[in-house]
């Protein structure tokens, strides 16, 4: 049996408030990328924190309803929580809460193990301005391929020069790091092209840098291409999780193989896209396919 991947970050529930309600989903980008693996075929691992309590359960639960292996700190102060509230065009505004704030993940022997052996390690939402955490992830790491999406959240950023040391360290190191125009306003102030220069000129082999409704563009040596939003069937619902959706279907085509120029990158890229355009069409982050959206009544497509 291949080894899964391993992905290292967070898993929380999303309690999503908007004028339609309260509803709860079970979350977090880490969680996210993992679940989003097994659905296009790959086996997956996640490393995160979760809390002793009835949303850890929750949590347990989801996982194993499709299939990611759970190796996990347990929270000191339960499980990690997001309240969202969602603006009209459906971009969520986050308040996280006190496990969230303070997430730990402990590096033993179980996650060493699953790291060593793992083809791809993928690290998303991760404390990296705990000085302490980044350097037990990096050794961790050591001779890993890295996947980092740095996706910080004001709500839990405590030091962002510090975050910016810790991600930049082993970004420089990795062979896909995707970064978003958030990423780039919040960490540096500055816009997403400076970063996506920024983070090929520390090192990274390839970056995906996505950019809401102007599309995606990734950037690899000398190849650079870029889509937009791709066009399918229905209205968008929910923009949370395709971020997520597009880092985890690149790293599946990584899997397979390292393109070669920018024609099979341009391919790599329009599946993402399709992949996280889907996702849009639902509530919720779960990774949905393209073919989620065919024949299907879209009056009823999200709800």
């Amino acid at each position: 049996m291949t080894a899964p991947v391993v992905v290292v970050g967070d898993a929380l529930i999303d309690e999503l408030r908007d004028d339609r309600g309260v509803r709860e989903f079970v979350g977090g980008a880490a969680l996210n990328v993992a679940v989003g693996l097994t659905r296009l075929g790959v086996p997956a691992a996640l490393i995160a924190m979760v809390g002793d309590d009835e949303a850890g359960e929750r949590i347990r639960a989801f996982l194993g309803d499709f299939g990611v292996e759970l190796i996990e700190t347990r929270g000191p102060h339960g499980s990690s929580r997001a309240v969202s509230v969602r603006s009209g065009g459906g971009e969520p505004q986050y308040e996280f809460n006190v496990a969230a704030k303070g997430r730990r993940i402990h590096f033993g022997d179980r996650e060493r193990a699953a790291i060593a052996a793992a083809p791809v390690v993928a690290v998303s939402c991760y404390p990296f301005d705990d000085v302490a955490q980044t350097l037990e992830l990096a050794q961790a790491c050591e001779g890993a391929r890295l996947a980092i999406d740095p996706n910080p959240r004001a709500g839990m950023l405590s030091d962002r020069a510090e975050f910016v040391r810790g991600f930049e360290s082993l970004a420089a190191r990795a062979e896909l790091v995707k970064v978003g125009d958030d990423d780039a306003a919040l960490l540096y102030g500055e816009p997403l092209d400076w970063l996506r220069e920024r983070v090929i000129s520390l090192g990274a082999a390839a970056v995906l840098a996505t950019e809401g409704a102007g599309g995606a563009t990734i950037e690899a040596g000398t190849d650079a291409v870029t889509r937009p939003i791709s066009d399918l069937p229905g209205a968008i619902v929910d923009t949370m999780g395709a971020g997520d959706a597009a880092f985890a279907a690149t790293i599946a085509w990584l899997l397979e193989a390292t393109p070669d120029g920018a024609d099979a990158w341009g391919e790599v890229l329009q599946q993402a896209m399709d992949v996280a355009a889907a996702t849009c069409r639902f509530e919720g982050a779960l990774l949905r396919l393209p073919s989620a959206v065919e024949g299907m009544d879209l009056d009823r497509l999200g709800t």
